[in-house]
């Protein structure tokens, strides 16, 4: 049976508040060990919280300064290179976001001229209507729709010839 997703926020009861937070960082670490052992690379996992007076470390707090060293020892734009954190992932998605935006209306724009260009065609609309900015990009319509008609009277062509 499948498991509900569960909403993201703050627990207020402190048992199941602490009751999950112990089973979310043992399976915190068993995800980082399995990356460590699945990808050869070398990983650890810190966690403080307010249930411990120390940090949690895995595998071991000498593993895991060994790893934090050798991170530290690299140069800073090597370091900074692939790290993520939420503001830096937050403006990835918003770019994301919006280049498909611009990719739809970019679409829309051009259904919409072709709408028009049929309508002039079956004569329920008028060079009037027509906005004169969007000259260029109908020119491309009418062109790609004139191709479209070309390479389907070829298709009909060879059809008949065979």
């Amino acid at each position: 049976m499948a498991r509900k997703k569960v909403t993201l926020r703050y627990i207020t009861n402190d048992t199941e508040r602490k009751a999950s937070f112990k089973k979310r960082k043992k399976g915190l670490f068993k995800k980082v060990s399995e990356l460590s052992t699945l990808c050869g690379v070398d990983a650890c996992a810190v966690v403080y919280s307010e249930y411990d007076s120390d940090p949690v470390v895995w595998p071991s707090r000498s593993v895991a300064q060994e790893v934090l060293s050798r991170f530290k020892a690299l140069p800073e734009v090597d370091r900074n290179r692939k790290m993520v954190n939420q503001e830096g992932l937050t403006r990835q998605w918003i770019k994301k976001a919006e280049n498909q935006l611009l990719l739809v209306q970019k679409e829309n724009k051009w259904k919409e001229l072709e709408n028009f260009m049929f309508r002039c065609l079956a004569g329920t609309a008028s060079m009037e209507e027509f906005d004169q900015r969007d000259a260029v990009e109908m020119d491309s319509v009418i062109e790609n729709a004139l191709k479209s008609v070309d390479s389907r009277m070829e298709e009909l062509q060879r059809d008949h010839l065979e």
